[in-house]
């Protein structure tokens, strides 16, 4: 499923939902079509069904973050060029102290984004324990194990943190992060 990748219709707008997925061959197919889980099926060996969930599949949280420090480090660590696509968080940022892991100490914070009593904020409640995908390279799918041993000797198995939305609101690029 990793080489697979969500593709807006033609004439999409860049808030619109994908309707398509491109297959590691390049074949364009509907999202929710019979063809895109006979391709799945054909390669998993195993039949699929592809579903529509309203509110998508979390590993544990709402909310991923990690730090742009955090994911640098482990590339140096494992020997890889830094690819943060290999975390899949929903935020990656940039801290103004560097150095990796810092995101361990935000559990039982809130980060808030922007300023103002109703700036969008972010409860994190605990430490992002990663799993073996982090090994897998996203543009290839080949595995490097030293990927997950990096994580495991660095940080205790930890990079990143998850945390769940306790005031929603529009993220910018370039936005202010308030540690609370």
């Amino acid at each position: 499923m990793l080489r697979f990748s969500p593709q807006r219709g033609d004439g999409a707008g860049e808030d619109d939902v994908p309707t398509h997925v491109c297959t590691p061959d390049g074949e364009l197919l509907p999202m929710f079509g019979d063809a895109l889980a006979a391709e799945i099926g054909r390669r998993h060996k195993a039949p699929v069904q592809v579903m529509h969930l309203k509110h998508g599949v979390f590993d544990d949280a709402t909310v991923s973050v990690i730090a742009s420090d955090t994911v640098d480090t482990i590339g140096q660590l494992a020997g890889l060029s830094p690819d943060v696509r290999r975390f899949r968080p929903n935020l990656l940022v940039r801290l103004r102290e560097t150095g990796p892991f810092q995101e361990n100490a935000w559990v039982g914070r809130v980060l808030s984004f922007g300023t103002g009593t109703d700036a969008p904020s972010v409860a994190v409640t605990t430490r992002d324990i990663r799993c073996a995908m982090v090994n897998l390279d996203p543009d290839s799918a080949v595995a490097a194990p030293a990927v997950m041993k990096a994580v495991v000797r660095a940080n205790d198995n930890a990079a990143g943190i998850y945390g769940t939305v306790i005031r929603a609101g529009r993220l910018a690029i370039g936005q202010t992060i308030h540690l609370r």
